[in-house]
Formats: C-alpha cells, sequence, structure tokens
C-alpha cells in the first residue's frame, strides 16, 4: 500500500513513523533503538524566564576543503535564527528562543550519521543539512526514526527524498531536473557532440553525471568516455590525458570545487580546446580562486534563480555580506529552509518535532529564493535551474530554465 507524504506525516502522530513511509519492515520492539535515541524533542524546556528553548541542528563540513560551503549554511541559519529571536517569535502562546546547534560531519557518510545521532540526543526540534548528498542520504534514516524534521539546502541527489521518509524535505531542484538542463544544454545551446563525464564517485557527483549522461544521449550526443576521480584527488593529469585521446568537445565534471579547480587548470595545461561543464558543486567564487585565468569561459548550472533576481536575493546579500562576508552559493537556501521549519512550527502551533511535522508538507512560503511548497517527496515544486558562465573572473547568469 502507498502512502501520501500528508498521510504519512499524520501517522507519526501515532506509531513514531515505524510502518508509514519506511522502505523496510519494521523491527520488533525488543529490537528498537533505546528511548533517549529515539525520543524526539518536546515542546517544553524553559530557557530564560518564560522563554522555551528550541534547538535547530545544522549539519554540513565546516572544516576541510568544502568548509566554505558549510560555514556558509551554518551562517545563514544563525542569522535566521537570530532574526526570529529579534522578532520576539511566540508559538502556541509561549516565546520562544532559538538556538543553534552547528556539527561538523566532514563531508563523509560515517561521520554524518554519528552527527545526526549526536544531534537527535541533543533533543533538536529539526535539522538543515546535510550539506553533501552522501552525507545526508545516510544520516537521514537517523532523523526519520527519531521522527525529525530534516531539510537540506543543498542536497540534489534524487535518492535523497526518494527513500520515501515523511521527514525528508529540500529547497532547490533535484539532479534529475538539473542534469536534464545541464546535458540539454550541453548539446542543444553549446554544441557538443562528443561529451566526456568525469565524476568523483560521491553520491552527489556520480547522480549528477548520471542524470547528464541520459540527458546527452537523449538529444543525440554521445557520451565517449566516463572517467573517475575522488573528492579528495588534486591531480587529473591521467586522467584528462586519457579523455583527451576521445577528442572531446567538452567535459563534464559531476563534483564539487576543490577537485573542479585544479582540474580545469590542468586541462588547460594540456592543451585541450574542450569545453568545461559542472554542477552547483563549482558554481562558487572558490572555483574561480583555485582555477585562476583557467576558469574563463566554463560554464555550470545552479538550482535556484540567480542571486540578484531571488524576490528577497539583494536585500538577503546586503544583509548577509555585512555580517559574514562572501556568499558562497547555499546561503539563501538555508536561511528559507530555517524559516520554512519556523514557519511549520507556527502554523502547528507547537515546536514538538512530530507535530508539526504534519504541517511541513503543507508549506506554501515565500522566502529569500521565492515560493516554496513541497511535492509528495518533500522535493520542491517547479524548482528552477540556472546556467552561469565565467566572464572576466566572475560568474555571470546566462539563463534560468523552469520555475
Amino acid at each position: 500500500m502507498t502512502f501520501t507524504r500528508l498521510a504519512a506525516s499524520g501517522a507519526v502522530l501515532m506509531f513514531a513513523l515505524w510502518g508509514c513511509g519506511k522502505t523496510e519492515t519494521p523491527p520488533p520492539a525488543a529490537e528498537s533503538k533505546p528511548a533517549e535515541q529515539a525520543t524526539p524533542a518536546t515542546d517544553a524546556k524553559p530557557a530564560v524566564g518564560d522563554e522555551i528553548l528550541v534547538k535547530i541542528g545544522v549539519a554540513a563540513p565546516l572544516t576541510g576543503p568544502q568548509s566554505h560551503y558549510g560555514k556558509g549554511i551554518e551562517n545563514a541559519v544563525r542569522m535566521a535564527a537570530d532574526d526570529a529571536n529579534a522578532a520576539g517569535l511566540e508559538i502556541g502562546g509561549k516565546k520562544i528562543k532559538f538556538e543553534v546547534l552547528a556539527e561538523d560531519d566532514q563531508a563523509d557518510p560515517k561521520t554524518a550519521t554519528s552527527v545526526a545521532q549526536k544531534l537527535v540526543d541533543a533533543k533538536i526540534n529539526g535539522v538543515v543539512g546535510h550539506m553533501n548528498s552522501g552525507a545526508g542520504i545516510p544520516a537521514s534514516k537517523i532523523y526519520m526514526e527519531a521522527s525529525i524534521p530534516q531539510i537540506s539546502a543543498s542536497m540534489t541527489a534524487v535518492a535523497y527524498t526518494g527513500q520515501g521518509y515523511p521527514t525528508t524535505y529540500r529547497v532547490m531542484a533535484n539532479d534529475a531536473q538539473q542534469g536534464k538542463v545541464l546535458g540539454d544544454y550541453a548539446t542543444k545551446k553549446w554544441g557538443a557532440k562528443k561529451v566526456v563525464l568525469i565524476d568523483d564517485r560521491t553520491a552527489y557527483g556520480q547522480g549528477l553525471a548520471d542524470e547528464v549522461e541520459k540527458a546527452v544521449k537523449a538529444s543525440g550526443g554521445e557520451i565517449t568516455a566516463r572517467e573517475f576521480t575522488t573528492d579528495k584527488a588534486q591531480d587529473f593529469n591521467a586522467i584528462l590525458t586519457s579523455a583527451k585521446g576521445k577528442s572531446p568537445d567538452l567535459i563534464f565534471f559531476g563534483g564539487m570545487d576543490p577537485q573542479a579547480g585544479p582540474m580545469v587548470r590542468q586541462l588547460k595545461g594540456l592543451g585541450m580546446s574542450a569545453k568545461y561543464l559542472g554542477g552547483d558543486g563549482i558554481y562558487s567564487p572558490k572555483f574561480i580562486d583555485l582555477a585562476g585565468k583557467a576558469a574563463e569561459g566554463s560554464k555550470a548550472s545552479s538550482p535556484g534563480l540567480p542571486l540578484e533576481k531571488m524576490p528577497g536575493g539583494i536585500a538577503f546579500k546586503q544583509k548577509y555580506e555585512a555580517k559574514y562576508g562572501q556568499i558562497q552559493l547555499y546561503e539563501p537556501f538555508a536561511y528559507d529552509a530555517t524559516n520554512v521549519l519556523i514557519d511549520a512550527m507556527k502554523r502547528a502551533g507547537s515546536t514538538d518535532p512530530v507535530k508539526y511535522l504534519v504541517e511541513m508538507s503543507k508549506t506554501n512560503y515565500t522566502g529569500v529564493i521565492g515560493a516554496i511548497s513541497f511535492d509528495e517527496k518533500g522535493d520542491i515544486k517547479d524548482g528552477p535551474v540556472s546556467v552561469y558562465e565565467v566572464k572576466d573572473g566572475k560568474w555571470v547568469a546566462i539563463e534560468t530554465i523552469g520555475g
């Protein structure tokens, strides 16, 4: 029997999520998690005076080569919490004080599950994260078992919401949507007939490359090679030399900027004329810093509107950068993700995760990025995808598709 997301969310009130939306048979009661691990946070726990303390978890890589993205997400969540606190928010007739608990998952799946359990044990009321699909997908099972809403500002892997958990949401388009835009752009707009795909073997990088491959083939292009690297590599000369032998018109990379920057620099160093294309993982100021002049002409997609075209983008940029410095990419999405949780709490009149989870699927919220509502899987409806090109050392928006 198939349950709708709303029905599954409502059933949480009686069944603590077992049996509604799970993709496996519930374990017998004797084997279930200890109560201190599985019991979600509740409305009550005074913070200061009559205030009620509400804990928002955030999980992302806060150290290492992807920390510029992770810190941006953390900062945006803190800004949303600060704004809510400054407004003197009341929920269910109680004055609320939001506290942010940030954890470093190091973009690592094993660390991410430990971080998720730590946040659950801390009795968080909701979580914004994780940043990487490879980390957030295994962590999502832990939040689901604890009935804690999880909303991501950056995970794009189709598998994240494809698990059927009523606790999983995201505020940007997924890789099926983004991959089609990239594949179509490569062949129809950029004229590529022969394409080499390289991915970093993460859930994000491989998943996006898979979708690009489908779109390229569907539009008449040829995949002449499929190469693999890792999300720690820095030397790509062997892979690129092999790719050069295929005489590609375009190289697509599914991965993040710490690898994409050196890769495009080495590509130019080998005298290759192939065009270079990536997803949102390379759409950052850091990519240009790492690639230098070799970045010129590179293109990338990113879910969402360009920042300057977001309904609240200009005001958000000014406020954020005055406090934290340059925006990388995911900050407006993380700010809105936090406010979506808060909005669901307000509509439920409760900060209890089980109670306000029922309201998440009914979201109709307008934030910095625009209108936010969710389909039956928890994916944002009508999520646009924008394409950018590096011109004169800066990313410039070319066009936006969908939305």
